[in-house]
Order: structure tokens, then C-alpha cells, then sequence
């Protein structure tokens, strides 16, 4: 999908904020990573919208997760929010709160034309969380309550779609409506689920929150390593990531020398996917050849993370220390 189109359907400034900080550390580039404020949204009971001629109106084929053969009748026109289950699947249900993994086609009902897809034909899905204070409220209303292995239309007004999220780069007017084509492909893991290994003296100590798996780190009084480190913290027993793999993950980020958080994908109560080859070097060595299901700790020196000319906080003596989990990898 389109970057743009994906970081809109997300609602509030400070998720795009954060998407920016990964955006910079997927790049390797000098770009200001800031610290993660902690989400203290909470999700909404699920609306359950119903079926209208307007949802019912755009034609749907095709299989679950292929490329949808979409016809809108254009221009088509609602004041109202409105969903249509084209399929409707028997797996766990994507309540409120959920974190999911989805296939999304976006289209301008006014013209028919396509915003963007993302998720299908073996493409890499996108994770969401079912939650309009940290995604837009149309895709909220598209997924939730519905049960995995489902396909759904939702049609809706501009501004009930995208809330107060800024669509000027979508070249949509408060006028329009859109379309959103949506096949709910998973529920996501949250936290590494694999078998706990004994710790390896020298690094870090790690200790997860019960509920949430954020790790505490506690960085031992030593000189950090010249070489990146890495180390199993649980051993899964998934699909083995490759270089190139787009890989879900949670992770946190800490510098050795003070043990301040610098990101943390658990703060912003999301998870978070890229590709291994866009990420710093010791990070991409954290992720590859690991299993799905895995909790990794690597301690990355300047030389495999920002280099010389540091970024933000970071400064370019700075080593980094990350605890990933790691939930899926697609390729």
C-alpha cells in the first residue's frame, strides 16, 4: 500500500509521529528519533454497523486475501456509514482492543477509482489495532466484531471514514465517499511466545511485564561490546526470518550508557513491520536467521547502528541495546 494512504488511515499525530521514528530507523539515516509517549487510549465497544444499498452496491469477487475484482458504482453517493460482509469467515473474532492482521483496498467512491492496496496475492498484511483513537474510525467500523477468515465492504462519507485525520494527500474533498474492501487475515501475537533460555552472562538483564511482554532492560555497570551482540532470550519455533522477510515485531530500544528508552514499540501499544534489509545493520542481525515466536537481545555498537553522525538522542558514541520479539515473517 501506499505509505502515505497507510499512515492516514491511522488516527492520531502522535501514531504518526511514531510510524516517522521507525520510518528513520528502517532508513539508517541521521533522520530525529523521539521518545515513544505511552498510548493511553482504550478501545470502544465494538458498533456493529449494518448492511445498506450503498455497502451493497459495490460488487465484490474473488477469493479470501487475492485481489478483489471491485466494481463501485460511481458516483456513489451516502451520508451514512455503512458495512457489507462479502465473506464471512469462522475464525477468532476481531473484538475492540484486538490487535489484527488485515488486506485492505482503499477506492473514491465518487470517481471508482483506486486509492491503494495492500495484503493480498501473498503481500505482506498490515497490523492494526481495533481502536479509533489509534486508527480511523471507518476501518474500525469495517473490521471489528467480525470473525477471522471474513471480507467486508464498507462504504462511508469522508469525514465519518477518515475522522480528523489529514487526507490532502489522497486528493479527497469533504464531498466524497470511500470505499474500504477489507479481508481480516489474522489476529496478531503480541508478545514472543517461545520456550525461555538461560540468560548469557555479560548482556543486559530482561525481565517482561506479565500482562504485555514490554521488557525492562537493566544494562550491567561494564563497558559495552566494540561488536554487535546477539542473543536468544526465548527460542521459538516458527518460520525462520530471511534476509529481505517484512517481519512483525515488538521492540524496545535503550542506550547502554544511561539506560533511557529511546523507542519502544510496546509504548505506543502497537506492533510494529518492515523489511530486515531497512533497518540498521544490528538490528537486521538480531532478526535474520531467527524463529518466529523468538525474544532476541542485541547490543549494537555505532558502527552497525547510526555511525558517527548519531541521530537525535542518539549520539555517535552511543551503543544501542533492542529486545525484539519477533511475531511473523513474510516474504
Amino acid at each position: 500500500m501506499d505509505a502515505a494512504v497507510w499512515l492516514i488511515v491511522r488516527r492520531s499525530l502522535s501514531v504518526l509521529t511514531a510510524a516517522l521514528v521507525v520510518a528513520g530507523l528502517a532508513a539508517c539515516s541521521s533522520s530525529t528519533p523521539a521518545p515513544s509517549a505511552s498510548s493511553t487510549a482504550k478501545a470502544a465497544s465494538c458498533e456493529n454497523v449494518k448492511s445498506g444499498s450503498a455497502s451493497d452496491s459495490v460488487k465484490v469477487s474473488g477469493d479470501f486475501l487475492k485481489t478483489p475484482a471491485v466494481t463501485v458504482p460511481a458516483p456513489l453517493k451516502t451520508n451514512d456509514t455503512e458495512r457489507t460482509v462479502v465473506i464471512k469467515g469462522t475464525g477468532a473474532e476481531a473484538k475492540a482492543g484486538s490487535s489484527i492482521d488485515i488486506a485492505l483496498a482503499a477506492y473514491n467512491g465518487t470517481t471508482g477509482k483506486a486509492l491503494s492496496t495492500v495484503g493480498f496475492d501473498g503481500q505482506a498484511t498490515q497490523n492494526m489495532k481495533v481502536d479509533d483513537k489509534t486508527f480511523v474510525p471507518g476501518l474500525v467500523r469495517a473490521v471489528e466484531c467480525l470473525p477471522v477468515g471474513s471480507r467486508v465492504v464498507l462504504t462511508a462519507p469522508v469525514a465519518a471514514a477518515f475522522g480528523k485525520a489529514d487526507i490532502s494527500q489522497l486528493k479527497l474533498t469533504d464531498k466524497d465517499t470511500v470505499v474500504f474492501i477489507a479481508d481480516i487475515a489474522d489476529i496478531a501475537q503480541t508478545k514472543a511466545n517461545g520456550t525461555p533460555v538461560a540468560p548469557t552472562p555479560g548482556f543486559p538483564t530482561v525481565k517482561d511485564d506479565a500482562k504485555t511482554g514490554e521488557p525492562t532492560i537493566t544494562i550491567p555497570k561494564a563497558d559495552p561490546p566494540t561488536e554487535t551482540k546477539i542473543a536468544v532470550l526465548k527460542q521459538g519455533d516458527g518460520e525462520v526470518v530471511q534476509s529481505g522477510d517484512t517481519v512483525t515485531l515488538q521492540y524496545k530500544g535503550v542506550l547502554w550508557r544511561n539506560g533511557q528508552m529511546f523507542d519502544s514499540s510496546w509504548s505506543r501499544g502497537e506492533v510494529a513491520s518492515f523489511q530486515t534489509t531497512q533497518v540498521v545493520k544490528g538490528f537486521q542481525k538480531a532478526l535474520e536467521g531467527q524463529k518466529v515466536g523468538s525474544q532476541v537481545i542485541a547490543i549494537v555498537p555505532p558502527a552497525d547502528g547510526y555511525g558517527s553522525a548519531g541521530s537525535g538522542e542518539i549520539k555517535a558514541t552511543d551503543t544501542m541495546v533492542f529486545v525484539v520479539d519477533i511475531l511473523k515473517t513474510t516474504r
